[in-house]
């Protein structure tokens, strides 16, 4: 039986996930402004079974593919948003399930951390993938289930606000999101990220409250 952990489209990829993408993934890059489709499952091996569909049936390409034995994730993007959808169906047919057989994301964690010591600013910018975060900037830290949601959360903090997108997490039992910034603009990226995985629809979690 499969388990369809995250199954999400963005509509209009920022400029800085953009970049971020471009330095963790392994496949054919995206571009800013594509549309772009993110699917987890369960068991990963999976993962290659639906990315030989969308690949076959549509012009979309893939930019990151993560196979483990727990999870397998797939991303794919172009700048022609019927071919992502398009992708997205012909992997959900061959599941037969439909979009809300999905998980619902759950947020665990989301936290501010204002004034940010040197120190810790100099731990994150030695981690982190994307931009940088300086000392008195605010901290955020988002984290949750199933972990290819940061990917959409990330989005939409970019273009709720003018905020550092420092690492995103997409994989594995949980993903995170870190991003820097003024407290005023970090409390609106937090809004947006709170907003749009509310409205993601799907099968609650297990022990999701």
């Amino acid at each position: 039986m499969i388990d369809l952990r995250t199954f999400t489209y963005i509509d209009i990829l920022q400029p800085q996930l953009t970049g971020f993408l471009q330095t963790v993934s392994p496949g054919f890059l995206p571009l800013e402004g594509q549309a772009v489709l993110f699917v987890e499952v369960a068991p990963g091996l999976s993962i290659n079974t639906v990315t030989d569909i969308a690949l076959k049936q549509t012009s979309a390409e893939p930019g990151l593919q993560i196979v483990e034995r727990a999870y397998g994730v797939l991303e794919l993007h172009s700048f022609d948003q019927g071919q992502i959808r398009a992708a997205g169906e012909a992997i959900l047919r061959h599941y037969g399930m439909k979009e809300t057989d999905r998980y619902a994301p759950q947020v665990l964690t989301s936290e501010r951390i204002t004034g940010l010591a040197g120190h810790q600013a100099m731990l994150i910018n030695r981690m982190r993938h994307g931009d940088m975060i300086g000392e008195g900037q605010t901290l955020y830290v988002m984290e949750c289930e199933p972990a290819g949601y940061a990917c959409i959360a990330a989005n939409e903090a970019e273009k709720a606000a003018d905020v550092h997108l420092l690492e995103v997490v997409t994989f594995g039992s949980f993903g995170r999101l870190y991003l820097g910034g003024m407290e005023a603009e970090i409390e609106e990226a937090e809004k947006a990220i709170k907003a749009v995985l509310a409205d993601l629809k799907g099968r609650p979690l297990k022990g999701a409250k």
